[in-house]
């Protein structure tokens, strides 16, 4: 009986160290890892978390470098993007806190299939790729998460290859804007994440030119308001009725 005791006690004392952990105390609900801290067989995995910090600017995932892990982003702004073709980069998307960056190239891949460049001064999770695996094999509840979060990233892949297939370049940028604008919100009515017209672009499948002529467009519509940089959205349901139809996500 006196085992049994000790042995719930050592367990205890466990539990409640890894709750005091750096994981234990994040704030960011949607991560997998915070999610399951309870979980059995996580401890090992949370200890050997490392915390990267970057710079505005700094690239710290390159294309076509080998995979040694996974990022979770506690803190800051990022960019993913990959080399399309002809050489132009395309970004695939932005990353808030408590998004998984580095995933795509996490499975059977032996090297990133994107980049990554923090936006902003950015604090980084990295948990190396041969023990996150170890720890999936021995946490059900964890791999059961991981498998719903990849299957949502590809559903999400899918619809929006489609729908990019049948926008005009107006509805593109029309969606660029409602993304950054799901994704960031807006300050003082203009978005809270400054981006160069050429991002704009890269995320909408564009030039440079066509964006700057849709912003021009839109702003005389009385539909965006521009100051130097900033973009801010006057009407923001207006500009969804214009892509409703094709039924890309409009909440996320």
């Amino acid at each position: 009986m006196r085992e049994g005791t000790n042995q719930i006690s050592t367990y205890t004392a466990q539990q409640d160290k890894l709750l005091d952990s750096a994981c234990g105390i994040c704030t960011n609900q949607n991560c997998l890892i915070q999610k399951n801290i309870h979980t059995p067989n996580i401890g090992k995995l949370v200890k050997a978390r490392k915390e990267i910090k970057c710079k505005k600017g700094q690239q710290f995932i390159m294309e076509g470098a080998s995979v040694t892990g996974l990022f979770f982003l506690l803190s800051g702004k990022v960019k993913v993007l990959r080399t399309g073709l002809h050489g132009k980069e395309q970004i695939v998307r932005f990353a808030t806190p408590g998004e998984i960056i580095g995933h795509r190239g996490f499975g059977t891949e032996e090297t990133y299939p994107i980049s990554a460049i923090a936006l902003v001064d950015c604090t980084l999770c990295y948990f190396s790729k041969e023990l996150l695996q170890k720890t999936l094999r021995e946490t059900p509840s964890l791999t059961y998460d991981f498998m719903l979060f990849y299957a949502n990233e590809l559903n999400r892949s899918e619809i929006r290859v489609k729908s990019l297939s049948q926008m005009t370049v107006r509805e593109r940028v029309i969606d660029t804007l409602l993304y950054i604008n799901r994704k960031f919100g807006q300050t003082n009515g203009y978005f809270s994440l400054l981006l160069s017209r050429r991002e704009y672009a890269d995320y909408a499948g564009t030039t440079e030119e066509q964006v700057i002529r849709m912003f021009s467009i839109l702003k005389k519509e009385g539909l965006l308001t521009t100051k130097g940089k900033r973009i801010g959205i006057s009407n923001i349901t207006l500009l969804k009725k214009e892509i409703s139809e094709h039924n890309f996500y409009l909440d996320s």
